[in-house]
């Protein structure tokens, strides 16, 4: 029975050994949330900005990144698709220049407050994903340790 688990320890520890020189051979991977909240295109264009940059830093680098812009409060304006002023930028971003290395992330509590108030439906442009909560969105990839940025 020893002899098992000195041998199964044994196997682990070279797993172990194997997958961390694979990892050292890897790009590591860069990632940062940034936060939009307020309705301002000059936020908006920055914050898009800000993604552009450190994507074409580390794509110049040769390394992965990933980048999440979370839109709540007033700053769902710039992933709704009746008020947006930058979703022909966005479109762009995601269709021809960062289609993996961009995400967009729309708070559904925002959204249903925004809905109930005006009285109807409210659509999200297509390269957005609802999420349940910005600010839980946000938490949740700092916890994972993503970098934060708030333009």
């Amino acid at each position: 029975m020893r002899g098992i688990l000195k041998a199964v320890a044994a196997a682990l520890a070279l797993g172990f050994a194997v997958s961390q020189g694979v990892a050292a051979d890897k790009a590591p991977l860069h990632s940062i949330a940034i936060q939009v909240d307020q309705d301002d295109p000059q936020v908006m264009n920055l914050a898009l900005n800000n993604a552009s940059n450190v994507i074409d830093y580390y794509r110049d680098k040769g390394e992965d990144v990933q980048v999440e812009i979370v839109a709540f409060g007033p700053g769902l304006n710039m992933l709704r698709e009746d008020t947006s002023p930058v979703k022909d930028r966005i479109r762009r971003l995601k269709e021809f220049s960062f289609p993996s290395s961009l995400r967009l992330s729309a708070c559904n509590n925002t959204k249903q407050a925004m809905e109930k108030r005006e009285g109807h439906a409210i659509a999200i442009i297509p390269q957005a994903t609802l999420v349940p909560s910005g600010v839980v969105r946000l938490m949740e990839l700092e916890e994972q340790g993503w970098a934060y940025l708030r333009p």
